[in-house]
Order: structure tokens, then C-alpha cells, then sequence
């Protein structure tokens, strides 16, 4: 189960919404071991595509640095969907490289304000996919 902040969650959600229509990436770092989401690190998508993404490889080289430095890791690796369900494509599933990482995906596919956007998140180990329960809180 991914237990995860409100704040963490707008955060995201507002992201995916700004870099709508092309997809939005980016990064919550956690004390290394704790499995707590905590630092929220929004990425580039330098595909600038509205079906793909891609880490920009330079800033995600500074990204694992960073967190090295500070004793942090990767807990939730997010991105949108901009036309599809929030569900890992073949694609995000042959990227998957972190198996203890949370793997959120957001669907900003209902622009017109109709529906909620989808917040959902997986385990991708060996491309196996798992969706897994969030639990939304005020603070940890």
C-alpha cells in the first residue's frame, strides 16, 4: 500500500494539469528504507510528448546524486496519462527500474472538469504489474 499526503497528492495532480496535454514525470524522494514519500521532485519530460516520457538522463543522473548525498531513494516515480486510464502502458513497464518504487500514474484524460482525474498507483516488478491501495493522509 503507498500511504501518501494530501499535499503529495495535489502536487502531482497540479503537475500532470500544468504540463497537460503532454505527459508530466517526476520524482518523491523518501528517507532511504522508510518507504514514506516526503521530498517532491518535479522532472522535465524531455520527450515533450503527450504519449511518452522520458527523464531528462543528465537531471536524473543530479536526481540520484542528490538523494545519494542526502541518504534518500526513489518512493513514488509518478507520471500522467494524458489520454488513457491511469494504468502502466508496455512502455512504462520495460522502464520500470526500481522495484521497491511506487509507480503513481495520473490520468488527465477528462479535461473538461466532468470527472475526477485518476490517482493510481502499482508495483512493477519484472513486468509484473500491481496495483496496490493508496491511502491519502493529512501528515505522517
Amino acid at each position: 500500500m503507498l500511504t501518501i499526503t494530501q499535499e503529495l497528492v495535489d502536487r502531482i495532480v497540479a503537475h500532470a494539469r500544468k504540463d497537460h496535454p503532454d505527459e508530466a514525470c517526476g520524482v518523491v524522494a523518501g528517507p532511504a528504507g522508510s518507504d514514506r514519500p516526503e521530498r517532491f521532485i518535479p522532472m522535465l519530460n524531455a520527450a515533450m510528448s503527450p504519449t511518452f516520457y522520458e527523464f531528462d538522463s543528465g537531471d536524473l543522473l543530479k536526481l540520484y546524486r542528490e538523494m545519494d548525498d542526502r541518504d534518500e531513494e526513489p518512493v513514488v516515480i509518478y507520471h500522467s496519462h494524458t489520454a488513457t486510464e491511469a494504468y502502466p502502458s508496455r512502455t512504462d513497464i520495460s522502464y520500470a527500474n526500481e522495484p521497491g518504487a511506487h509507480y503513481v500514474l495520473v490520468s488527465t484524460a477528462d479535461t473538461d472538469g466532468l470527472g475526477d482525474f485518476q490517482f493510481r498507483s502499482y508495483r512493477i516488478v519484472e513486468g509484473e504489474v500491481t496495483e496496490e491501495e493508496v491511502e491519502i493522509v493529512a501528515a505522517y
